[in-house]
């Protein structure tokens, strides 16, 4: 029998913060535009290619570069829906966006793992990510799942194996960082039609979405985008996914690296828009800074605020957004640069109105997994949630009667409001668990005992027997002919 499941607890916040004034995004909307008319984006898609022309797009078929008109980008972007559904194996846990509520989930697609009882460092497989997605799954935090490492033991068809074993281990919408080409997704969406139990669930609660990543500077990529276009069809969401580096693969500057990404992301969507109007997509550009003495892929400079930006461009074209946080450059556990790189994402990014986020739980850049660093990023999400509520103030919180029964000079702790109130008026975390003699304990000894204790208690519901054997059946016709 599982534990109890914590309810999904999203940061809900009445208050915004703009980067970015109206004139600031009309320019970037307006160099975006101009990019996409007059420097094109390379689709090296024969697909893609047919139907921009089709549309017509100017295709050059030799470099296979599109370059769309503005009126057609707009018209495009015009069919894009506001607020997609991301359905979840448990209806209860349908993500319905809105405005003023950011759901978050844990980083992807590292590839290196501390093992949780060895201490050993080793590439990551499969069983990692079953683990990882059944301590999702528990996580009020987690309002969604990525593949957090990659099941680097199932070879071409990981992907497949990935998505599977998250959902024997994962209650929670699904959003898949390695599904890539025509034939693996076509995979994807048979697996997800027999989960659901038709076409017509899969589109009304898509139990899976896609990150697509693009190729800075102003490229897409073959697998990405045609892979894109095949879940589209099906109408499961797909977030199109840029990450230029500023200095080498975008301009050294703020305004350039955000144009870059976002001729990228756009140009994407209108292809999508075009194939099948209506279709949901997401809009996300995280980018990163080169050291300009080393090379060095850097993701926190002191100054890094354009982070948080490109959340209200994808606002101004009308798309929801995947904003990034977390994802500390430091290899280790813990220590001062773990939380002091990511300790105000979580607040920025759910101030600037970010729909969906990722980037909880990993370190090294997103590449390596200690199970226990899930919590101690759990532990700074909450406090950026609960700095974001709204406060109540009533007549029963301002407690003007018992601060005058009290009078100058008195104490509280006698008093039936006081009892009634100090258990929920301080929220303990990690660094604030007590031992037996009512010390405050080790938050990384205290995090290792939360992962071990979900391990052992918790145990979501698996899909049923017949489904299952269905998905086993397609993972083995997958493995087959996709393998040889």
């Amino acid at each position: 029998m599982s534990a109890e499941q914590p309810s999904i607890k999203p940061i809900r916040t009445p208050y915004k913060l703009n980067f970015l004034d109206d004139e600031q995004l009309n320019n970037l909307q307006e160099a975006t535009l101009t990019i996409i008319e007059n420097t094109g984006v390379q689709f090296p898609s024969d697909k893609a290619l047919s139907i921009f022309a089709d549309h017509g797009a100017d295709v050059d078929h030799k470099t296979q570069i599109v370059k769309i008109p503005r009126d057609l980008v707009l018209n495009s972007m015009s069919t894009l829906p506001r607020y997609p559904i991301l359905g979840a194996r448990n209806p209860e846990f349908d993500l319905y966006l809105q405005e003023g509520v950011s759901f978050f989930t844990n980083d992807g697609c590292g590839h290196q793992v501390v093992d949780f009882k060895t201490g050993e460092r080793r590439a990551s497989t499969k069983a990692d990510v079953g683990m990882m997605a059944r301590i999702n799954d528990y996580l009020s935090s987690m309002a969604f799942s990525w593949t957090m490492v990659s099941a680097q033991d199932c070879g071409a068809t990981s992907p497949l194996h990935e998505m599977n074993i998250t959902w024997r281990n994962n209650t929670k919408h699904y959003q898949s960082v390695t599904m890539m080409g025509e034939e693996i997704c076509r995979y994807g969406v048979e697996m997800a039609t027999v989960l659901r139990g038709s076409q017509e669930e899969v589109r009304r609660r898509p139990p899976i979405s896609l990150i697509v990543c693009t190729i800075a500077p102003l490229v897409q990529d073959k697998e990405a985008i045609e892979g894109a276009l095949v879940l589209a069809e099906a109408g499961i969401p797909v977030v199109m996914m840029s990450m230029p580096t500023m200095g080498t693969t975008a301009p050294a500057t703020y305004a350039g690296a955000l144009v870059v990404g976002d001729a990228e992301v756009i140009s994407a969507s209108v292809l999508v828009q075009l194939a099948f109007p209506g279709a949901p997509v997401f809009h996300s550009i995280l980018h990163a800074w080169a050291d300009p003495r080393t090379a060095a892929y850097v993701g926190y400079p002191q100054d890094s605020r354009v982070r948080y930006a490109a959340v209200e461009m994808a606002h101004h074209w009308g798309m929801p957004a995947l904003g990034g946080a977390f994802g500390t450059e430091s290899s280790e556990l813990d220590g001062w640069r773990s939380a002091a790189e990511v300790a105000s994402d979580p607040l920025l990014v759910s101030l600037a109105g970010s729909e969906i986020v990722t980037g909880i739980g990993l370190r090294d850049t997103y590449t390596l997994l200690y199970p226990e660093a899930i919590i101690l990023d759990d532990d700074l999400y909450h406090h950026a949630r609960f700095s974001l509520l709204n406060m109540d103030i009533d007549p029963e919180t301002l407690a003007v009667d018992i601060i005058n029964e009290v009078g100058p000079g008195g104490h509280f702790l006698s008093q039936k409001h006081t009892r009634k109130h100090m258990r929920t008026s301080m929220v303990r975390g990690v660094i604030h668990q007590l031992d037996a003699i009512g010390k405050y304990r080790d938050p990384v000894e205290y995090a290792r005992e939360r992962v071990a204790w979900i391990l052992e208690n918790h145990h979501p519901e698996p899909p049923p027997d017949d489904v299952q054997r269905e998905i086993d059946r397609i993972l083995q016709t997958a493995d087959k002919e996709l393998k040889a």
